[in-house]
């Protein structure tokens, strides 16, 4: 039998620029994709009044892209792992440009939502991608560092695109759609750039040495029971911050704003969004994962609640400022934690469980929260579930706290 190697495992390869920024740029194209379409929602409700339950129908145009990556994320996790992040990527972005444009051509509502649904196949195998090949690429701080970079151009995305696409709806409700085009170009730029790519290292000799030497990793049980955690909490936080595109522009209309004006205040909450990611990595040096997941929810809550209690617009706009903080941190929270209890040849199948429940939080969120708006407004939606939110960020601090006092008060009988 032949022998283990005893060549010291090879340093992980730098990626190149080009290859960095091609993931940065494709991170663009995610996150808010569904939402370029946000400020065309109450125009697109007139132009299609006469299909039956064309209102809730037409707030499904987001909500089905999201349903689509919640649902396909899982195969595009497989397709990484076994066929390659690459091909994945550039062939996500391909089918991104088509799908996204088809907006401009379609007159059928059921139509347009399959095409919807097409663009979120494209983005769960983006999302997947990006998140695998970063994972791959770097380690420890790094990874931290350029995960808060993923999250940060995800959020610019939002920043460039959702008031371009309010300007282009007030001159014609499909306008947006060109919007789209720009995944092609980002495909070109791919194929390039990601010529070769990170190749996933197995354990060898010397690194059974040295994993002697770490802590020992929790029981597999365990480590699914916190994965599933990291899972349900993406979902939930999603579904709340999802509000603002499908939720937000009906409520601006009803203080007199326009489109422009929305697709600006919507993308706010992205651009402090990025913020809060470029200060992830700072932050992760100082405190635990629970700690950040804990201010994180707290400045969701306490966002919606100042939108919910606001009485014009500028109040409203404050208040998505201070949660697109929380989401900014705890995206990129929960996408190195996952990182950090996947194994690497598995690594993309758990990275797409997290692309599934963001977007499954995505889709959830109008069905969620439309009772809550039918008994209470739009307003009062927005503030319960700014109350929920900050109740559960005490319960974050509390409950540990409260369980450590337990255990030392029942030592010291």
């Amino acid at each position: 039998m032949p022998l283990a190697s005893t060549r010291p495992a090879r340093p992980r390869q730098e990626p190149s620029r080009p290859a960095r920024a091609a993931v940065l740029a494709a991170a663009m194209m995610t996150i808010m994709a569904a939402a370029i379409i946000s400020p065309s929602l109450p125009a697109m409700r007139e132009v299609f009044a006469d299909t039956p339950g064309a209102d809730l129908l037409v707030r499904s145009a987001l909500t089905v892209t999201s349903l689509a990556i919640a649902a396909s994320a899982p195969l595009s996790g497989l397709v990484a792992d076994r066929v390659g992040r690459r091909p994945l990527l550039v062939s996500g972005l391909v089918l991104a440009a088509v799908s996204g444009t088809a907006g401009l051509l379609v007159t059928d509502l059921y139509v347009l939502l399959a095409t919807r649904a097409l663009l979120g196949v494209a983005v769960g195998g983006i999302m997947t991608a990006v998140g695998a090949l970063i994972t791959d690429w770097f380690d420890g701080p790094r990874r931290a560092s350029f995960l808060g970079l993923q999250q940060a151009f995800a959020s610019l995305g939002g920043v460039a695109f959702l008031p371009l696409a309010g300007v282009l709806a007030a001159v014609d409700w499909r306008a947006p759609f060109w919007i789209y085009a720009v995944s092609a170009g980002v495909a070109a730029f791919a194929i390039g750039a990601l010529r070769a790519e990170p190749r996933i290292r197995r354990t060898g000799h010397a690194e059974h040495a040295a994993a002697s030497r770490r802590p020992p990793r929790p029981p597999v049980r365990t480590t699914t029971g916190r994965i599933l955690g990291v899972y349900v909490l993406a979902l939930v936080a999603t579904l709340v911050f999802y509000m603002a595109p499908t939720q937000l522009p009906f409520l601006l209309s009803g203080h007199g704003t326009g489109p422009a004006l929305t697709g600006a205040v919507i993308a706010g909450s992205t651009l402090t969004s990025a913020v809060g990611a470029l200060a992830f990595p700072a932050l992760r040096c100082r405190l635990t994962p629970s700690a950040i997941t804990a201010i994180s929810v707290a400045l969701l809550g306490a966002g919606w609640l100042l939108v919910g209690t606001a009485g014009t617009v500028g109040p409203i706009a404050a208040g998505l400022l201070v949660g697109g903080v929380g989401v900014g941190f705890i995206v990129p929270n929960l996408n190195l934690r996952l990182s950090e209890l996947a194994r690497p040849d598995r690594r993309g199948r758990v990275l797409s469980g997290l692309v599934t429940a963001v977007f499954l939080g995505q889709f959830l969120s109008p069905l969620a929260v439309h009772p809550l708006v039918h008994a209470t407004g739009l307003a009062a939606a927005f503030t319960w579930t700014g109350i929920a939110m900050a109740a559960g960020a005490a319960l974050a601090v509390i409950g540990p706290w409260a369980a450590r006092a337990g255990r030392d008060h029942g030592a010291s009988h």
